[in-house]
């Protein structure tokens, strides 16, 4: 029922929000108006993991990123985070990433970490609000030229995907994946927004990639399972949609800019496609950006 799928997702961001303020199930169950028995089960029945464990690793992995972006000192982390000790903060962490905090300090390195679970879906949101108006007022696509230079991209090129729902579907784990190219955000090419999908194309066939983009500069590892291939500069067309909101708006806004994408013809602007070594980006991120598809081209 989309209810729990609600109730488990208002769980996570509470949860979420109290990870430096030892957060109890019993604080958490009465404020959501559900006995403690019943928070437990059907988080675990929805995320496949304990609530405690949750807990535990998105607490380590918040401990990890920290160690990474800032300079606070490993046992101000360790407390911060709710550990009793650095010792205790230290063997936890090599628990989960197979490294010591003072080490992953020093050399960060690709690690899985913890991501946010999301478990109630514009698909619940459709189903709850299923028998009411939902009036959704949708702007013109805005279509922008714009310069992504020579980079890196690290990550899975999947010729048997066309999409985002094949992709994950084709024992691609997600948590993980997602998690470890979390854990590489700072390396993130200036100019984008971390995580990217989008569409490749390799003997006349189209698939599907999934990775992050870095500076074509980059030499340091390469997740296991991933790659790393080199793109040249190119313009490119970016079809784009302003911040929205996900659960209620997702499906449309996503289909009126890939209607736009791939059916434009780009010699109105004096462009031709230019895909073969470059590659369709696709952004997605509702609230803060929006969503683009980005196809490379050249002058005519």
């Amino acid at each position: 029922m989309y209810e729990w799928n609600e109730m488990v997702q208002l769980m996570i961001s509470w949860i979420d929000n109290n990870l430096t303020s030892t957060p109890t199930l019993l604080k958490m169950s009465e404020q959501l108006g559900y006995s403690p028995y019943y928070c437990t089960k059907k988080f675990h029945s929805l995320t496949g993991m304990t609530l405690r464990d949750y807990i535990w690793m998105r607490r380590i992995s918040c401990a990890a990123l920290d160690l990474r972006d800032t300079d606070a000192r490993i046992l101000d982390i360790a407390i911060k985070y709710g550990f009793s000790s650095q010792e205790a903060f230290t063997r936890a962490f090599v628990k989960a990433f197979h490294v010591t905090p003072a080490v992953y300090r020093r050399v960060p390195r690709p690690i899985p970490l913890a991501i946010r679970v999301e478990v109630f879906s514009p698909y619940h949101f459709n189903v709850k609000e299923r028998g009411k108006m939902v009036e959704v007022n949708l702007q013109e696509v805005e279509i922008k030229i714009e310069r992504i230079p020579a980079h890196k991209f690290i990550g899975i090129w999947d010729i048997s995907s066309q999409n985002y729902g094949d992709f994950w579907n084709n024992e691609h784990n997600y948590d993980e994946i997602s998690g470890t190219l979390d854990s590489m955000s700072h390396l993130c090419l200036p100019g984008q927004l971390g995580q990217t999908a989008g569409w490749f194309y390799q003997d006349g066939q189209k698939g599907y990639l999934y990775g992050i983009p870095v500076a074509s500069e980059y030499d340091g590892e390469i997740p296991e399972g991933m790659e790393c291939r080199d793109i040249p500069e190119s313009d490119y067309l970016a079809f784009f949609y302003p911040p929205f909101d996900y659960l209620r708006a997702n499906g449309e806004v996503m289909s009126i800019v890939e209607q736009k994408t791939w059916n434009f013809d780009p010699t109105e602007m004096g462009f031709v496609w230019d895909e073969g070594t470059k590659y369709d980006y696709q952004r997605h991120f509702p609230e803060g950006y929006g969503y683009a598809v980005l196809r490379p081209v050249k002058e005519i």
